[in-house]
């Protein structure tokens, strides 16, 4: 706006549409390539495993991917603030893809699990430029319907992944899961390197300093942690040198993590925060809820093509009312969340939900039947989608200004973490249960010459080479280990339910209760910091609020502008965009202009604008009038900020000044031409 109303707000960054459009649609394919990778190769890992042999490895294709990019991220969204995010994101990309062509070549699964590391440490840096992105190239107030499509990008990876995965693997090869990376990422680095801006949008860098000793002593400790439990009991028995100096190992360099996070300027994950009760408690039921999401997720494809003898397609087919549920709960809990103000309720109701489901999956077997799988996956995934969100609300609601961005990535750290060492894990305890059950079932029986037994846990195809009554014992010898997956899960998710008990409900503020469920991405996997997180949720409120029936007739009695609806958008129009004639006000508020006359005849008589030669042009009186709407808005937006004190913060402040600007004369409700006066709904805020 001109005039005094914009004296302290800087003019929005929006880039040209056309140029827009571009941009998002290399970031959303990035986006994409990233959010695949944790789902698609699930249906292709039975086919991955008799194809490279290597069974009691399969957990680790999973866990090295999420370990990578769980531990990366924090240091992509550090170091894109300091040297810029273009070339950060072009080089994530390049590792990406280099990662997924090597995984394509891969010839053993030790080296599969390498190459997936490598892909992990640039799907980390895609997922968190990609949405430090959005902000360098989007005003504020839209950030929030842009990061909302993002939210989309991962609904629809979750069900298309177990889909695409199992389509390949059918019809190109397991190799293709990966291959198919290649082209897409080569369009977004096209597409990133011709209209991505160099610098950050908006003025100099942020400069950091870069924790990489508290980065990479925490990667250490979880790689310990994980290889402990995935070799201990397999490669070498617990009491081994090797398990137990993994393990002292582990303590060691978490104790030298903690000593180092208290030094650090701006460390990975404060100590601060560990010692707020609700952080750790959500963060150990997001744990728990990563544990038992992610270890089964890496067993169900295996049992559904090794027992069931499924191919890969129907198995992602199989998967869906897991994923389904999952997004539907997560939805609904939010919408209930955002209107209730209550949140505590759905862990306590969603972690025994988990426990049923795991203990439902481990009720099947190999004659099981189709409705049997699909309503214990579906119960499994209402659980985990009544609890993962949630959490994430709990602790943002919880942690000071300063800590919410550390909050926010650190909830899905933990998570994802979880998530490791729960494929680790319960890869030990199936490998466990797998020789000594086959070894059971073929006990006694008459095999072929020189078939070796051991290669049946290597190589599940090979059981399509044996006798049938032979395979019949072999399927029943998976489906026992499979099944053993799931028994020892159940009481994992049953600890989640008692912490649930220990975490306090702390009244909601206001910026928690926006649409965030709805257009936000559930679990998003990202690292921002405090302002940026805080945008993001009042850009989602006043979209919100923008959309809502009586605004302007709201504000202006609140600020004491007498005028109605169509003529305070008129006036706010005016001053944000500069003169225009009546006509062209029409066109943008999209009425006809017999309906928008009557609207500026009384802007013209109240002295508010005037007109020179059809044009038409706020007065002084006018833009007095438009401060006071600005000053209105401003409040009512700072209301919603009451408990993250933006009064000592000034980019708080600078921040509320830009939105109460940028939003008034923008969208327009054609309700606020009608004739009479436009409804008014009393439940909300100017």
């Amino acid at each position: 706006m001109s005039g005094p109303a914009s004296q302290t707000v800087e003019a929005p960054t929006q880039a040209p549409p056309r140029r827009l459009a571009a941009i998002f649609t290399a970031l959303m394919l990035a986006m994409l390539l990233a959010a695949l990778d944790q789902t698609i190769v699930a249906t292709a890992l039975p086919t991955i495993v008799s194809d490279l042999g290597g069974l009691t490895h399969l957990s680790w294709v999973v866990s090295a991917y999420l370990l990578a990019s769980t531990v990366s991220t924090p240091l992509w969204g550090k170091l894109g603030d300091q040297y810029g995010r273009k070339r950060l994101f072009q080089a994530a990309i390049l590792v990406f893809l280099v990662g997924s062509m090597l995984c394509g070549q891969a010839r053993s699964m030790g080296e599969l699990i390498g190459f997936r590391a490598l892909q992990g440490v640039g799907g980390g840096g895609l997922i968190v430029l990609t949405m430090a992105l959005v902000g360098d190239v989007v005003s504020p107030r839209e950030r929030g319907r842009y990061q909302g499509i993002f939210g989309g990008v991962f609904g629809i990876a979750s069900v298309a992944g177990p889909l695409l995965g199992g389509f390949f693997v059918t019809n190109l090869g397991w190799r293709w899961v990966f291959y198919v990376n290649l082209p897409l990422g080569a369009v977004a680095l096209a597409v990133v390197a011709v209209v991505l801006p160099s610098r950050r949008a908006g003025g100099a860098r942020v400069r950091h300093r870069i924790d990489y000793l508290g980065a990479l002593t925490l990667a250490a400790a979880a790689t310990c942690l994980v290889l402990a439990t995935s070799w201990g009991g397999t490669q070498y028995v617990w009491t081994s040198p090797v398990i137990v100096g993994l393990f002292v190992a582990a303590v060691g360099l978490v104790c030298v993590w903690l000593a180092v996070e208290r030094r650090a300027a701006e460390p990975v994950l404060s100590p601060r925060l560990l010692a707020l009760p609700v952080f750790r408690i959500g963060a150990a039921i997001g744990f728990v809820v990563g544990f038992v999401m992610f270890g089964a997720l890496a067993f169900l494809p295996l049992f559904l093509q090794v027992v069931h003898q499924v191919s890969p397609t129907l198995s992602g087919i199989y998967l869906l009312p897991m994923v389904l549920g999952l997004l539907a709960t997560s939805v609904a809990s939010g919408l209930v969340v955002s209107r209730t103000g209550h949140y505590r309720v759905f862990p306590l109701v969603g972690t025994p939900t988990i426990a049923v489901g795991l203990f439902l999956c481990s009720r099947l077997d190999e004659y099981s039947t189709t409705q049997a799988i699909a309503g214990s996956l579906l119960v499994l995934g209402a659980g985990l989608g009544l609890v993962m969100q949630v959490l994430l609300t709990a602790v943002q609601n919880a942690v000071d200004y300063e800590d919410l961005g550390a909050a926010t990535s650190g909830v899905t750290f933990f998570r994802s973490i979880g998530g490791a060492f729960g494929t680790a894990v319960f890869g030990a305890i199936f490998s466990n249960q797998l020789l000594g059950n086959v070894a059971s079932a073929l006990h006694g029986r008459s095999l072929p010459g020189g078939f070796d037994p051991t290669t049946i846990t290597r190589e599940p195809a090979r059981m399509a080479t044996l006798p049938p009554q032979v395979r019949e014992a072999l399927l029943h010898a998976y489906a026992v280990s499979i099944h053993s997956v799931f028994v020892w899960a159940t009481p994992v998710a049953l600890a989640a339910f008692v912490l649930a008990w220990f975490l306090r409900e702390l009244p909601l503020r206001a910026t928690a209760t926006t649409a965030d469920y709805v257009e936000g991405m559930p679990g998003r996997m990202a690292v921002c910091t405090s302002q940026e997180e805080i945008e993001r949720a009042l850009s989602l409120l006043v979209r919100r609020d923008d959309r809502a029936r009586g605004l302007y007739q709201q504000l202006g009695r609140a600020a004491g502008v007498a005028l109605p609806a169509g003529s305070l958008w008129a006036l706010c129009r005016l001053a944000r965009a500069g003169p225009a004639r009546a006509a062209d006000l029409a066109a943008v508020a999209r009425v006809p202009p017999e309906r928008a006359g009557p609207h500026v005849d009384t802007l013209l008589a109240a002295g508010y604008v005037s007109r020179d030669g059809g044009r038409l042009e706020v007065t002084p009186s006018g833009l007095a009038a438009v401060d006071q709407l600005v000053a209105t808005r401003r409040a009512a937006l700072g209301r919603r900020l009451e408990g993250w004190r933006p009064e000592e913060h000034p980019e708080l402040s600078a921040l509320l000044q830009h939105l109460a600007s940028t939003s008034l004369g923008e969208e327009a409700d054609r309700e606020a031409f009608a004739p009479g006066r436009s409804p008014i709904r009393r439940d909300r805020h100017p």
